[in-house]
């Protein structure tokens, strides 16, 4: 039987527990992950050649995005259940304000850097500063759209939903790499950071469309009675899947990320977040070594990108291919996707021309583009409708932990020895396929109504 709640109205009840959600709101979903996904994707393929140019050691560049990983972790599960009570547009818009501001204000820092007007150590510090205004608002925005989604999703379709929306942070890793070098222009000394105003620009653009066109969700007043406890900016009736996202939230215990039956999800979602995060980190350095381009750093921009881009192609199949076409649950593609990353990386570490490194990344990207989205529905599924947005707190601050050191550890590594880097990020993987071949629920459980 499908979930129902005991304070639903009789019209919240017969309204379906989903429905799909109209194009239109989807695409602006689509796009607040989008712009984020390029905007980063961009940043992480010149920050190689930044940090080349400012002559600092790559770990150091990777250590300047620790402090924000570190907020994210915090403030994602609070921004989560702050979206229970304010609606999730609002968290959509201060996530994407949060962005914009933070890519503005690295853009100015990187700049000075360069040209020259701040040494090394504060230009990293002043980087360091202003990206975690986007640790600490812009982890308002993952949640918000991940709960708005499963919230109005059939449990046995909410994994290949949320593959869709995952599937724009490949897309965007496609779109940022790519157009990153052709924001490198000598415009008035812009240069690398290029990429940080190109796409502050179109943040705002994507803000304005958010608040313009999704209708607004904020909870008027306690969702009692017969009373629709969300209104509209013109006082249209309100969507039936808002009411009834609203009336089933009420006040959920809070979550926590030892609660037995997310535990299994949790492990899964940490240590292989830890070796996507590690893969990620070492690719654009290794681009370098094994090209020689350090000398050259400006000229690292491309090949990197284009590195990027063939995972992102490759994330893409997954998400948009492989999940859909073969119907794959959380468990499915958890266990195949971890499995597959790590052989991508065994490819990655013996690479040695720039084919066989987009080879190696782009298997390394399929394998993860698959446990994405499998932890993360295996995650939803795992607790009930009204806890879906503690639930992507609780899944972005994943997601955020990982990136807390696990980069610069994976480059640390890398920088003194191939087979460490590469090798812990191989056992990570082993260890998640093992843990999660004996713990996982079975799919047919998961997505049973």
């Amino acid at each position: 039987m499908a979930e129902t709640d005991p304070h639903l109205t009789p019209s919240a009840q017969k309204a379906p527990a989903t429905g799909a959600i109209p194009p239109s709101r989807m695409a602006l979903l689509f796009t607040v992950m989008l712009v984020t996904a390029a905007g980063n994707t961009a940043m992480q393929s010149v920050m190689p050649s930044i940090g080349t140019a400012l002559k600092v050691q790559d770990v150091w560049i990777s250590l300047a995005y620790s402090w924000s990983a570190l907020l994210w972790v915090v403030c994602a599960p609070f921004w989560a259940r702050r979206s229970d009570k304010r609606g999730r547009k609002a968290m959509m818009a201060l996530g994407l304000a949060g962005f914009i501001v933070s890519f503005v204000l690295c853009g100015a820092a990187l700049w000075a850097g360069l040209a020259g007007w701040m040494g090394a150590f504060w230009t990293l510090a002043a980087f360091a500063a202003a990206r975690s205004l986007y640790g600490g608002f812009g982890s308002a925005a993952p949640p918000a759209v991940q709960a708005y989604v499963a919230s109005r999703t059939p449990r046995a379709e909410r994994t290949q939903a949320l593959s869709l929306i995952a599937s724009s942070f490949g897309l965007g890793t496609v779109i940022g790499p790519a157009l990153a070098p052709l924001m490198v222009v000598p415009f008035l000394g812009i240069g690398l950071t290029g990429p940080f105003i190109a796409f502050a620009a179109i943040g705002v653009v994507a803000l304005v469309l958010l608040r313009w066109r999704l209708p607004n969700d904020e909870p008027q007043f306690a969702a009692r009675g017969d009373a629709a406890p969300y209104s509209s900016p013109s006082g249209a009736p309100s969507d039936p899947q808002d009411t009834l996202d609203a009336e089933a939230a009420g006040e959920p215990p809070r979550l926590s990320w030892r609660d037995p039956r997310l535990r299994p999800w949790v492990f899964a979602g940490f240590f292989g977040g830890h070796a996507q995060a590690m893969v990620l980190g070492i690719s654009g350095f290794l681009v370098l070594d094994r090209l020689g381009l350090r000398d050259t750093p400006t000229e690292g921009a491309g090949p990197v990108g284009l590195v990027l881009m063939s995972g992102a192609i490759a994330t893409l199949l997954a998400q948009w291919g492989l999940i859909p076409r073969f119907d794959l649950g959380p468990r499915a593609a958890t266990l195949w996707g971890i499995a597959t990353a790590a052989f991508g990386t065994m490819v990655l570490a013996v690479a040695g021309d720039l084919h066989l490194i987009a080879l190696g990344y782009a298997i390394a990207s399929l394998g993860f583009g698959l446990f994405r989205p499998g932890t993360t529905a295996g995650t939803s599924l795992a607790v009930t409708r009204a806890e879906q947005g503690q639930a992507s707190g609780i899944v972005a601050s994943l997601a955020g932990a990982s990136y807390i050191y696990a980069p610069a550890l994976g480059v640390w590594l890398y920088g003194h020895s191939n087979w460490l880097g590469f090798g812990l990020i191989v056992a990570l993987c082993a260890a998640v396929l093992l843990h999660g071949w004996t713990s996982l629920q079975a799919d047919r459980e998961l997505t049973r109504s």
